[in-house]
């Protein structure tokens, strides 16, 4: 089967059963500092989850695009991805566990067509610490479908995966294991769950390709082991259990479903192939590099490579269309890193062009958009398209350039390395990676031709350091682009909505946001328009800022729908995806309230979380009782930071 294939019947299946389809969150998660990237199918959906109502029912069905930035040194084994769609279903407090294990069970046997005397399931053994029990009811529902297929399904305690490895199959189909494989919470394991928090055990599927056991990864094989024998294809969560104010468990009043499952590993299942990577999703994208470098695929000396530039490249479209941008930081550097590195294997694979139109890389990403343009359309349009091509380029021609610096400073370092040692220093490496961005696999390849070795693990030491500072930084600056949430930064947030509907006004209506930093000390935004803003036009653009600070308008949250808002016309970031119910922030007219904002009427109006200032009149003084209004907004620097792009940097003084 292909993917589209699958995720048609998923869709199919469960709309037939009452369930509503709603669209892909974006790889860019909305108000989550935690997090990068959207890496899970549950993640868009957690507030319902906990309790919040769902616009669109209690029954839903979806295909979450997530993105594991943690998994890109894993690409080029037959399972790792970064990218990946993740089916999922939910039942925010209807059905339950039989009817879940059931859906599940016939999607795959009956829809999908996989067989199910290679289907081996997992349940929750239960923890006596916690008073929690063994999840029985799981395990007489599992037994129950597969007898409905003729098969017989012994139950046995694995316990740890440590157990399974001393334990092996021992004739069973259905696995208990201990909590921290099959219990979720966001917190983890029950004992480490706060008060008030729900969780609650879960039951995975897993596919037997029936490869050998390999005895490096234990001495017994068992569904959780990873010598690449067993793949899992789903995980149902069932969200049970509140933890109690004196740490004792209960059920929750409204009981949840969540389920996710690999779309790919579900075809790769479907194929009875236990290369992930031979399905259709790659295989187009890996059939035109061999096509080009005369290289088989099924060369192991070529394989990694292929599987890398197929990987890394759907990973690159998603996130370009989802807004990110190659650059030196947080999302931008995992997108930088990831196309460099498919330059570089495309390198290896004798298949690099010196033209956009014939770049092998744009190649790759042409038929990604038109393998998914029919599920995700926004891949499609014109302007999409070239946004994607464009930007994919630019970072080639830039690699090249840095390949060529990094080199020289390569040559550099190594011309003399030969008299005092033998190998070359992570930090000289971490060095060449950071400054010059030359990959460290080139580093590694380029030193063993002149007989040296690199110090690997002083790389890999230095860049969990790195990650770690930057994973650090990062949460901060993805609470909506600001810096925190004190008087100084929600007044210049306030003044960000301000002045992009100023640029609007004097620039024209092409003018959308596409960045923003925002600190107590001053704004930032990043906006499209082509050309050098005069000192007229900032002059216009300072003085109608000032201008609707003086007449003190009311700032007014709403929630609402999306299309809703989408009809008024709310302003929007670039790329950015929102869940069905949407916060608004609308500034004016006089005497608007929630209850009645007069959208119609208002100055601006924009998607947000907030927060901000309840009257622009303080965006002047924080002390809203002062009548001496005299403010003084200031654009401090107007500058291109891209084609097409400018950036403002101003103040409240």
């Amino acid at each position: 089967m292909k993917v589209n294939e699958v995720r048609a019947k998923y869709f199919e299946y469960f709309k037939a059963r009452g369930h509503v389809e709603i669209p892909s969150a974006s790889l860019v998660p909305q108000n989550d500092p935690t997090t990068l990237f959207t890496g899970s199918g549950m993640q868009p959906l957690l507030p319902y989850l906990l309790g919040e109502v769902h616009p669109k029912g209690n029954r839903l069905v979806d295909s979450q695009k997530s993105f594991r930035a943690e998994d890109i040194e894993e690409v080029g084994d037959n399972r790792h991805t970064t990218f990946f769609e993740m089916l999922g279903n939910w039942s925010l407090g209807d059905y339950f566990k039989h009817e879940q294990l059931q859906w599940f069970f016939e999607f795959l046997t009956d829809e999908v067509g996989v067989d199910p005397s290679r289907l081996y399931v997992t349940a929750f053994m239960g923890d006596e610490k916690n008073n929690l029990p063994k999840d029985t009811e799981a395990v007489d529902i599992w037994k129950g479908l597969f007898a409905g297929k003729g098969i017989e399904a012994h139950a046995i305690e694995i316990g740890s995966e440590a157990d399974g490895y001393a334990k092996g199959m021992q004739g069973g189909r259905i696995f208990y294991y201990e909590a921290k494989k099959n219990w979720w919470s966001r917190a983890g394991v029950p004992e480490k769950m706060p008060a008030g928090e729900p969780g609650g055990p879960d039951s995975e599927v897993f596919y037997d390709f029936g490869l050998p056991h390999d005895e490096s990864f234990g001495a017994n094989c068992h569904p959780n082991c990873d010598c690449g024998r067993f793949m899992e294809l789903g995980n149902s969560v069932f969200m049970q259990y509140l933890k109690n104010e004196d740490g004792t468990f209960g059920l929750l009043p409204k009981q949840n479903v969540d389920f996710g499952g690999g779309i790919e590993r579900i075809t790769a299942a479907s194929n009875n192939d236990p290369d992930v990577f031979h399905i259709d999703a790659f295989m187009d994208v890996i059939d035109l590099l061999v096509h080009f470098s005369g290289k088989p695929y099924d060369d192991s000396a070529w394989k990694k490579s292929y599987r890398i530039v197929a990987d890394h490249m759907r990973a690159s479209v998603f996130m370009l269309a989802d807004g990110v941008r190659p650059s030196n930081t947080d999302r931008g550097y995992v997108l930088r890193r990831l196309l460099r590195r498919a330059a570089q294997h495309a390198q290896k694979l004798g298949v690099e062009n010196d033209q956009k139109e014939e770049s092998m890389l744009n190649r790759c990403a042409v038929i990604i958009i038109e393998k998914y343009k029919e599920a995700y359309p926004e891949l499609a349009t014109e302007e999409m398209y070239e946004a994607i091509t464009s930007e994919i380029w630019k970072e080639e021609k830039q690699f090249g350039h840095a390949l060529v610096t990094g080199m020289k400073e390569f040559e550099k370092l190594t011309s003399n390395v030969g008299l005092t040692k033998s190998h070359i220093l992570g930090e000289d490496a971490f060095m060449l990676f950071t400054t010059y961005g030359f990959p460290f696999e080139m580093t590694q390849e380029i030193a063993a031709e002149r007989g040296l070795s690199v110090d690997a693990d002083g790389f890999k030491a230095l860049m969990i350091k790195h990650q770690d500072l930057s994973r650090a930084g990062s949460e901060q600056k993805f609470k909506g682009g600001l810096a925190d949430h004190s008087e100084a930064t929600t007044r210049l947030h306030t003044a960000h909505h301000v002045l992009l509907k100023a640029l609007q006004t004097v620039l024209g209506d092409h003018v959308k946001q596409r960045g923003s930093n925002i600190t107590s000390e001053r704004l930032r935004i990043d906006f499209s328009h082509t050309a050098k803003m005069t000192p007229e036009q900032i002059a216009a653009v300072e003085c109608i800022v000032n201008e609707v600070i003086r007449k003190e308008l009311p700032v007014v949250r709403s929630t609402l729908p999306k299309d809703e808002a989408e009809k008024l016309g709310a302003e929007h970031e670039f790329g950015a995806k929102y869940p069905d119910m949407v916060s608004i922030y609308s500034i004016g007219p006089i005497g608007a309230t929630e209850s009645d904002p007069h959208y119609d009427q208002a100055y601006s109006l924009e998607f947000c979380g907030g927060p901000h200032v309840s009257n622009t009149r303080e965006l002047a003084f924080s002390d809203s009782s002062s009548t001496a209004l005299g403010p003084k907004f200031k654009i401090l620097k107007e500058e291109a930071v891209a084609a097409g792009i400018r950036r403002i940097k101003a103040v409240i003084q």
